[in-house]
């Protein structure tokens, strides 16, 4: 059994796990923008597929450090039973990938037109 002053080892592996989480965004983000580069090569215009690649990646890379920093705040205030510090993380996360789908949205719309 763990100190009476030691927090309770379930919150420290909770917010592991969503470290996990926010690392297999990161991830996933990589791999969609290795698969635009690779498979979408005239995405609408011919910057297009390259743009959108390298928002994709670079958006994988803000979630995974953007997890990271978070899961540290997080550790220190359950360290310290404090609360929960807000983050920013999951608002950016949320308006760079919605920006990136109103870029794919108009560069498809383009490659349609274009038929």
């Amino acid at each position: 059994m763990p100190p009476a002053d030691h927090p309770d080892y379930r919150f420290t592996l909770a917010n592991e796990r969503t470290l996990l989480a926010w690392l297999r965004t990161g991830l996933a983000l990589v791999a969609g923008g290795v698969a635009v580069a690779e498979f979408a090569p005239d995405l609408g215009v011919a910057w297009g597929s390259a743009a959108v690649a390298v928002a994709l990646v670079l958006t994988g890379l803000g979630a995974a450090v953007g997890g990271y920093v978070r899961w540290r705040r997080n550790e220190q205030a359950i360290v310290t039973d404090r609360p929960l510090p807000s983050s920013r993380v999951l608002p950016a996360l949320v308006a760079a990938v919605a920006a990136v789908l109103v870029v794919v949205a108009v560069l498809v719309g383009v490659e349609v037109l274009r038929g």
